[in-house]
Formats: C-alpha cells, structure tokens, sequence
C-alpha cells in the first residue's frame, strides 16, 4: 500500500472515485471547478493505492490564496476494503504529517456533512462510524456537532425590536466587542479558545478570520442602546459559496433581554439589501438558545455536520 499526494497525471483517477454512502461528498465537477481555483490542489490530494488501484481518497480544501489546507472535505474508502477506518486513519496521518513538515501550524479540520435525522438512518450510521474511528485514530479527537441553516425568501423578513441602533466602527471597536462576548459564550469554539488562549488572542483571531472571508467589511455592525451603551455586534459575511451569517454576539451584562433576535434581524435585513437570496448559518447543536433564535427568525435546519479536530495547546505551551 502507498500514500501520497496526487499529481495531475492522478486526475482522471481522482475524479473516477464516487461515494454511494448518505454522506456529503465532492463531485468531480465540483472538484475540478475549484481545482482551477486553487481550493483543491494536487499537493492537498491524497490516494491510498496497490497495485495501481486508488483504494482511498482524502480531499483536503483551502482559501485560493492560503498556503496550507484547512479543512479535510472528502474521505472515501473503496467498500472492497475490509477495515475502512485503518487505511482511512492511515492516509489521514500521511496528509496530516505531510502538512506539517510543510509549515502548518494548525492541522486540518475534517468536517462530515450528514442529513438530519442522520441517526435513525443505518446507512448513516455506519458511514459515519468507520469515518469518525478514522478521524480519532489519526489524531482528531476533539468533535462537535453542529446544524447548518438557512433562510431565503419564501421565509419573512425577521423583524427588529427597535430597541438597538446599528451603526459602523473601526476595526479596534470590533476587537473590543469579540474580547468581551467571548466571556460565557456558548459556542464550542470561542470557549476552546478562551480557555487556550485568553480573551485578547481570541478576540484578535475572530477579527482577522472575518476580515479575511469574502464578506464586504461594509457590512460590519456595532449594535448599541438608546443611550449609546454597546450592546453586541453583527456581522453579516460570505464563504466563497453562500452569503451567510458570520457572527453575532450581546455582551455579557446585557444578555437574555432578547437582543440576539435584533442581531440576527439586522444581519438577514443587510444581506438581503445586498442581494442575497440565500443566507446560511451554523451553530453548535449544544447552543439551544442560538438554535431557537435561528427558528424564530426563519431559519430553517438543512444538514448536520460532525467536526472533527486536533486539540489544540496554548501557544506558550
């Protein structure tokens, strides 16, 4: 057995593999789209092959102008193989170990894409086992589970309480806002990093991750009382797919007064000014109070996904 990264002789054979499973997966249009655009590389491309069969295909995807993988979008084992999860596990070690010595510093998440109701389907199930053994035994064993969700038209416009007035700010006010909602958040990430690297270095790592998404930082907004007090922020933003929510957050004292509703109402209202006709959002299945805020405002949950990642230490550690 050999693992590797691809070359562009490998492509028709890449392209070749497809997944019968009820899983999400990349087809080889999709693939070869963004091969163009530099989210897949062949160097981000993994097979698994003997005796010049591929046997297993991991895809790994990045931002065009990224230098390293961010996210493991695709992994299939052919069904001939008798212990899926091993030869999955061991081409994940071989990318992972791969991108390291290239200079990554933080590995690769892999993120499954599932129906929902994915748990009453045995089909499901055992796709999402020999996968998520893999994903443990090659390192990744932090998981959370979270929904996707979208709005579009058919769904009315949330309305706005009034209570909140909605204006820009500078990139420092912004900084300021994430430092504090960070404190008591309820989404899985923002508190692994709170707790790894303090309110300040996530603060810093929430603001350059949204400054680099393809969201207009136009669209930023600072959400304050009638008398000027800061209560949260809102940020409408864009993956290279989908307009989609970004982030939304009250500030810790004037929290469960409601004013998640008039976060998430301003940020459908500007991208919808701005022409979107679909807005996706996530948020941990563990954040009810997120959830019920999405349903209220005419989110409706379309899939679930299961993420896997490598637990992270400080930075000094």
């Amino acid at each position: 057995m050999r693992f590797r990264p691809t070359t562009e002789a490998d492509l028709d054979r890449v392209t070749a593999v497809t997944v019968d499973e009820p899983v999400g997966w990349i087809e080889a249009d999709r693939y070869l789209e963004e091969l163009k655009e530099g989210m897949y590389r062949p160097e981000w491309t993994w097979i698994a092959e003997q005796d010049g069969r591929v046997l297993a295909r991991a895809l790994w995807w990045g931002h065009a102008t990224g230098e390293h993988p961010l996210a493991l979008d695709c992994l299939s084992v052919d069904p001939s193989v008798e212990d899926r999860a091993a030869l999955a596990a061991e081409l994940v070690r071989a990318g992972l170990r791969a991108f390291t010595a290239q200079g990554a510093t933080k590995l690769p998440l892999y993120n499954l894409t599932l129906p929902q109701g994915w748990r009453e389907d045995p089909a499901a199930v055992a796709a999402t086992d020999w996968r998520r053994d893999a994903a443990l035994s090659a390192g990744l064993t932090d998981v959370v589970e979270r929904l996707r969700l979208e709005w579009t038209p058919d769904a009315s416009l949330p309305a706005s309480s009034g209570r909140l007035t909605f204006t820009e700010g500078a990139d420092e006010d912004f900084l300021d806002v994430f430092r504090r909602i960070a404190v008591g958040s309820l989404d899985g990430e923002t508190r692994r990093n709170l707790a790894l690297m303090g309110a300040e270095a996530t603060a810093q790592e929430e603001v350059d991750f949204y400054l680099g998404c393809p969201g207009e930082r136009s669209w930023w907004r600072l959400a304050r009382t009638p008398d000027g007090e800061v209560a949260g922020l809102a940020l409408p933003s864009a993956t290279p797919y989908n307009r989609n929510v970004g982030y939304l957050g009250v500030v810790p004292e004037l929290r469960g007064r409601g004013y998640v509703d008039d976060l998430l109402a301003e940020i459908t209202r500007v991208q919808v000014e701005a022409g979107a006709e679909l807005i996706t959002a996530t948020t941990d299945t563990d954040n009810a109070p997120m959830a019920a805020a999405f349903a209220r405002a005419g989110y409706r949950i379309s899939q679930t996904r299961l993420v896997w990642s490598a637990p992270e230490t400080a930075p000094n550690s």
